[in-house]
């Protein structure tokens, strides 16, 4: 899971800011809070995926796929499960003391 912001982003100005706001977002490029959630679920999914694969092809015994490289796959898509769920709990619980909140 790569949660790395990429160097290609610029910082946003105040007229900029605006504009970027104001345009209408196509469904495949989002951006913001919900398209980094996306695209982190997407790579989580994306790397039990992988891991599964090459789960798969050890079994097989294919011998162009290592144990070693098999268990780092694993490890990866394990550690990035958990932190998505630590992500849901702190989100779940931002919520729920949100709406506790007496207005």
């Amino acid at each position: 899971m790569d949660l790395r912001i990429s160097s290609s982003t610029t910082p946003l100005s105040g007229a900029g800011l605006a504009r970027r706001a104001a345009a209408p977002q196509d469904a495949g490029n989002e951006v913001g809070f919900s398209g980094a959630l996306k695209g982190a679920l997407q790579s989580v999914s994306a790397a039990q995926n992988h891991a599964t694969g090459l789960q798969q092809e050890v079994q097989m015994e294919n011998p162009s796929v290592s144990l070693e490289q098999t268990m780092v796959a694993i490890q990866k898509a394990q550690i990035g499960f958990q932190a998505t769920l630590h992500v849901r709990n702190r989100m779940v619980q931002a919520y729920t003391d949100i709406m506790n909140m007496q207005v």
